[in-house]
């Protein structure tokens, strides 16, 4: 990955609904050329696929809740058993296996404490947790910042 792919991997996360010819001007090149980048930046795995932002309070989803989780399942089949039971949830939009105290680190998007109260619900129902700890978000200071290259 060089310079110019950098660019463009720059501007595509400012604008992905970028035309061609915009992004090509954007990072000097032809058009031809940044179709060829753009491929093999897809083809190899870097650009996952284009998707829109949401503001989520749009929606009437006000509440964001930061989940900690702790287990004292190790074994190959619970992980199994729970990365699958979790990714059943569709409130939970991001998930990731931390270090420290905890284990698992949660992010839920949902409308209120009642609707969180069902997500909670559903997630200590599926499988056997430890513990569960929710940390409630008062005020998003930045949300889905670009990666920085």
């Amino acid at each position: 990955m060089d310079n110019i792919d950098t660019r463009i991997l720059i501007e595509l996360q400012k604008d992905a609904s970028l035309s061609q010819r915009e992004l090509a001007e954007r990072v000097g090149l032809s058009q031809n050329a940044c179709w060829r980048r753009l491929k093999v930046l897809g083809d190899n795995g870097t650009l996952l696929g284009t998707t829109a932002k949401i503001d989520r309070r749009k929606l009437g989803l006000d509440l964001v809740v930061f989940v900690l989780l702790r287990t004292r399942h190790h074994s190959a089949d619970w992980l199994t058993a729970f990365r699958r039971h979790v990714l059943t949830i569709p409130e939970v939009v991001d998930f990731h296996r931390i270090s420290g105290e905890y284990d698992y680190q949660l992010k839920v998007v949902t409308e209120n404490m009642e609707s969180y109260d069902r997500v909670y619900q559903r997630l200590i129902d599926g499988v056997e947790l430890d513990s569960v700890t929710s940390f409630f978000a008062m005020e998003a200071i930045a949300e889905e910042r670009p990666l920085p290259l």
